[in-house]
């Protein structure tokens, strides 16, 4: 029996695309956020000369979101930040996808995400006698994102 349209998405099955390379291992992806500027219009009207305040869409804003997985011997957050601290942005500014799958694996929605890069990354609490997986969480910024 096929499900309904609502119980399609699901928060435990998404992947990040990273310039066609998946990031594995992945805990969780936080932040991600769609928005714009508001443009805001005072004036009287011209009819009865009341004061109309009136909104409007600007500009798209650029945002950020964190990606965090258990600590591994993949070194690729390590590169991703250490091209942005160098200052080498071309090689530091990629492009990606956040990608939500359903039940069945398939991909049901595609966040594109453009001209990312390593903003920061912090490495979880090292602690004598914890038992908590240690975790680096990496804060990409970008540009746009685009839904498809």
């Amino acid at each position: 029996m096929a499900l309904p349209d609502l119980d399609r998405a699901v928060g435990w099955s998404f992947g990040l695309e990273i310039d066609g390379i998946q990031v594995k291992e992945i805990q969780e992806i936080s932040g991600l956020k769609m928005e714009q500027d508001v443009i805001e219009l005072k004036h009287n009207s011209s009819a009865d000369g009341k004061y109309v305040n009136k909104k409007m869409p600007g500009r798209a804003k650029a945002g950020e979101f964190t990606v965090t997985r258990g600590l591994s011997d993949d070194s690729s957050f390590e590169k991703l930040i250490k091209d942005a601290r160098l200052g080498n942005m071309g090689s530091a500014r990629k492009n990606g996808a956040v990608v939500v799958y359903d039940y069945q694996g398939a991909a049901i929605k595609r966040y594109k995400i453009t001209a990312l890069w390593a903003k920061s990354l912090e490495i979880g609490s090292l602690k004598a006698g914890g038992t908590d997986v240690l975790t680096e969480k990496l804060t990409l910024t970008y540009e746009t994102m685009e839904v498809e």
